[in-house]
Formats: structure tokens, sequence, C-alpha cells
């Protein structure tokens, strides 16, 4: 009962509160239930993130975006059916009620199958890791290795983000190298891997996108880009469908950011009246976390041997009307090691002292 009363939520609690309490349990999935258990309605991490991208209000109450409608199953199911039911819907826990509407149990995935839950499908797509920076928010530790080689445990940051790949299907990496470049090389030319490893070798620095001017006629199909500093747990199919659905040539992920004021906010007006004093306010946005999926057609946007950042393309394709859209996920989905004291945040959210 205790994984159950996990997944509970009261339909009161806010949009960010059912966003830490999905995190917190590998379901993905939130059961809103009244002080009597009764079933009244679910979230999924999808719903949250469709809430997101229409602007809404994380302050706003769970029952705004709960599913009403929920899928549950009647006491004394039928196993053989409740299974099917799970596979076909690729369901990672469907709840149990009885005459009353009370939770009293809950199916999970792996009560009828033996492999981990997972929700994603497997994909063949190209990924391009940006690891030709100079990490200097990370220095010393990048002034004897590239960022890309920074270890997370017994492995880099850099083998990280590409067994993630793998574990969703892709299998052709493109490392775009500058800083420290020979080090990584040596790195790879050491170690045994089975994946398709290509190298793009900027002669100088090319900014965050210029270096991708060198995959001009070499990629014909939809790619990832990822940096070499962040780690995304998401579902890289979901991503890569919704890209396709939306008609997308640039698709930009993106983390929800809530940011604590822990000061009393003044407000003036412009003669410097005081209008009112807000106590530790909180706020909350869109960021970008490092990771793209882009259209080989925009490569062509890109200059070559100069300088390019990535907000410099999607200016350019905004301006060509070209469709650019958002992939949201939480906060707690985006691992930075982006500086020093997130690397150490890092460390520990691995268990590693």
């Amino acid at each position: 009962m205790d994984r159950l009363h996990n997944v509970f939520i009261n339909k009161e609690l806010n949009i960010r509160q059912v966003m830490e309490k999905i995190d917190e349990n590998a379901s993905k999935i939130a059961l809103v239930v009244d002080d009597k258990t009764r079933l009244l309605g679910i979230i999924t991490d999808g719903d949250i993130r469709r809430w997101i991208l229409k602007s809404g209000s994380l302050n706003e109450k769970a029952y705004e975006i709960m599913n009403k409608e929920p899928m549950f199953l009647k006491e004394g199911f039928d196993i053989s059916e409740a299974r099917k039911i799970m596979n076909f819907k690729k369901a990672s826990c469907i709840p149990v009620v009885n005459s009353e509407n009370e939770v009293i149990s809950a199916v999970w995935w792996e009560d009828f199958f033996e492999e981990k839950y997972k929700k994603h499908e497997k994909i063949q797509v190209p990924v391009v890791i940006m690891a030709g920076g100079k990490g200097t928010r990370l220095e010393p530790f990048t002034k004897v290795l590239p960022k890309a080689l920074i270890p997370i445990g017994d492995k880099s940051i850099l083998e990280i983000i590409i067994n993630k790949f793998i574990e969703h299907g892709c299998e052709e990496f493109y490392l775009s190298i500058n800083y420290k470049a020979n080090i990584i090389k040596t790195y790879f030319s050491d170690i045994t891997y089975k994946y398709k490893l290509n190298y793009l070798e900027e002669k100088e620095f090319y900014g965050t996108a210029g270096s991708l001017s060198l995959l001009k006629n070499k990629l014909k199909e939809t790619f990832f880009i990822n940096n070499c500093d962040i780690i995304i747990e998401a579902d890289y199919a979901d991503i890569l469908k919704n890209h396709k659905l939306n008609g997308n040539v640039v698709t930009i992920v993106g983390s929800m950011k809530n940011f604590k004021i822990p000061y009393g906010v003044i407000e003036i007006d412009e003669s410097g009246k005081l209008l009112d004093i807000k106590e530790k306010p909180e706020f909350n946005f869109l960021v970008n976390t490092g990771m793209y999926l882009i259209e080989p057609e925009v490569l062509k946007l890109i200059p070559e041997n100069r300088v390019f950042h990535f907000t410099d393309l999607v200016g350019i394709c905004l301006e060509k009307k070209m469709k650019v859209g958002i992939y949201p996920i939480t906060e707690k989905a985006w691992t930075d090691i982006g500086q020093t004291e997130e690397l150490f945040l890092t460390l520990k959210k691995f268990g590693i002292k």
C-alpha cells in the first residue's frame, strides 16, 4: 500500500506540487483522490506538459488538469484482460476501485511484464554532442580535463549522455570538439564501444552552433543535439514524435525552473510610493536545457568558419517563419553540470561522495 499511497494526491495541490509528486515516483502518474480515497481523476506527466505549453499557471489546482474520466479496473477484474489493456495503453499503473469508487489497489507494469516499465519506443536518430567548449565555469577541473570527460562515478559525463541515447535506440554519434580535442580522441581510442562515433573538429571556437556547419551534406535526417554538460531524463521517442507532429524545424527541450526570492519584494510607483510588499515570492520560468531536435534543412542557415550561436540560428528560423517548438520537461528531469556547484549537486544526485 505504501507504493499506492505514494501516487495519491489531493485535488487542492497546485500543479507545481503535482509535478514534484510525479517526479518522486517512478510511475510518472498521480491518482487524484478525496479523503475517502475515492478516485476523482488521474494526472500524467503528459497532462502537465500540455498544460505548460498552453501557458497554464503552475499555481492552479490539480483538478484543473486531471483526466476526469480515468482508466481503472473494477474489483475482481479479469487478470488476462487487465494485461491486454495495460499492454495496449502502455500504462505504468492502473488503479483498482471497489463499488464505492474507492481505490483499493493498483496493477503495475511489473505485475504483468518482466522488463522494467519503459513507455518510450526505440528510435534510431543521429546525435550531435557539443563537446568543444572550454568549460570555464568548471575551472579548475577543466584546466586539466575537457568538460566532456569530467567523471561522474566511474564514467565521464560524455559516456553517460551517450549511454542515455543508446537506451533509446540511437547508435550514430557526432562529437563537436575543439578544446583539448586530442584528450577526448585519446580517451575514446582506449575504451571499447559498439556505437558509431564521428568527430566534428573546429579549427577555431565557432560558438554554440557554428560547428554544425561541418554537418552540411552529411546529415539528411532529423537529429538530436545535446550539450556535453546536461543529462535529460525523458522519453526521447516522444520528443521526436511531438517534433514531427507539430512540423517543427527546431524543437527546444525546455525545463520548468522555480526561483524563490528569500526577501520581501517591494513594488513602488513612478513617484517612489509603496504599492505592495510581496513576501518571499516565487517565479517559474521555462528555460533552455541544451537539448534540441533539428531538421537537416536548418544546417544551410549556418555560416561557415565563424562564431555562430544557437540563439542566432533560432532567430533566423523565426525571421523566416520556420516553426520552432518547445518540449517541456520537469526540473528534476534535467541534470546540469555546467558549473562547479551544479557538478557537486549532480554527484550527490548520483549517490557519489
